[in-house]
């Protein structure tokens, strides 16, 4: 388990994180969420041990993230992983089982077969979405028990994102593994992940289920027979609404019974309810923050 408590950093003069409290339980992928700027990054350099908040702490099993024995237990890959000239597939699968013995050999040669790389090309040789794709073999063939990912699936193809999506669930459910992906691709989490974390404003805007995000909310688009005020749904729990002219297209807390009920109150012409998904959910989210 990953708890993270009271958690500050900044970068400069710049308050990046604030008062983060989380805890990450074992054998679960998690999504890590926010706009551009949010702290997903800082917040995973922070969980790595590449940067030192400023305060608070991040333990795993009880353990301080410092701790040498802990940090074999983590694999992080940032989303512009440092490669020199000369490195390949090879070479750094090996530089990693240095540091992580129990590393895979035949994991990685399955992925390298499947992923159709060439162990012993250079990577600088290789596009940015197979040079992703080598150091996620890596990760897959180290299989540790606490694995971050930022932007993860950042110039992967299709077919490679269906693949990579498969490795990890496989890696949660075989090993056991706890992982963290954060990603602007909501949807490509929303088939993967089983709970999500936000951050806006700096701290924690809204944790918790993927499924039951989507499900706190609905969303009806309603015609009007005349032009209808937006004043007109003041009473009711709107977080985002859209009017153009007689019609109205309305995403509301609460489910759905009770929210068309509420709605049929105000004699539309036509209402009907449309589907929600977690990428929606979490983009009304950040607006309701916004207009806070």
């Amino acid at each position: 388990m990953i708890e993270i408590k009271n958690l500050s950093h900044s970068l400069g003069d710049k308050t990046v994180l604030k008062d983060i409290n989380l805890t990450f339980p074992e054998n679960r992928i998690f999504g890590l969420v926010g706009v551009n700027g949010a702290g997903k990054s800082t917040l995973l350099r922070c969980m790595s041990a590449v940067y030192s908040p400023d305060n608070g702490s991040v333990l795993y099993d009880g353990l301080s993230v410092t701790d040498e024995n802990v940090r074999r237990e983590i694999f992080f890959l940032p989303d512009d992983p440092y490669y020199s000239i000369q490195l390949t597939c090879k070479s750094m699968f090996n530089m990693y089982k240095v540091f992580y013995p129990h590393a895979d050999v035949n994991t990685y040669k399955r992925l390298i077969c499947e992923f159709k790389l060439d162990e012993k090309k250079p990577l600088n040789t290789f596009s940015k979405g197979m040079r992703r794709q080598a150091y996620i073999v890596c990760a897959l063939a180290i299989a540790p028990k606490y694995l971050l990912l930022d932007e993860a699936f950042d110039g992967l193809d299709p077919y490679t994102r269906k693949k990579v999506k498969a490795e990890l669930i496989s890696l949660t459910e075989e090993k056991g593994s706890t992982v963290i992906i954060s990603s602007h691709s909501l949807r490509e989490l929303e088939s993967l992940c089983d709970s999500f974390v936000l951050l806006d404003n700096n701290t924690v805007s809204s944790y918790g289920d993927v499924s039951e995000k989507v499900n706190e909310m609905c969303k009806f688009q309603l015609a009007f027979l005349s032009e209808i005020s937006e004043s007109a749904f003041d009473n009711l729990p709107v977080v985002s609404l859209e009017k153009n002219g007689k019609f109205i297209r309305v995403v509301l807390q609460g489910d759905r019974d009770t929210m068309y009920n509420s709605l049929l109150k105000l004699s539309p012409a036509v209402i009907e309810e449309m589907k929600m998904d977690f990428e929606e959910a979490v983009i009304s989210e950040i607006e309701r923050s916004t207009r806070k």
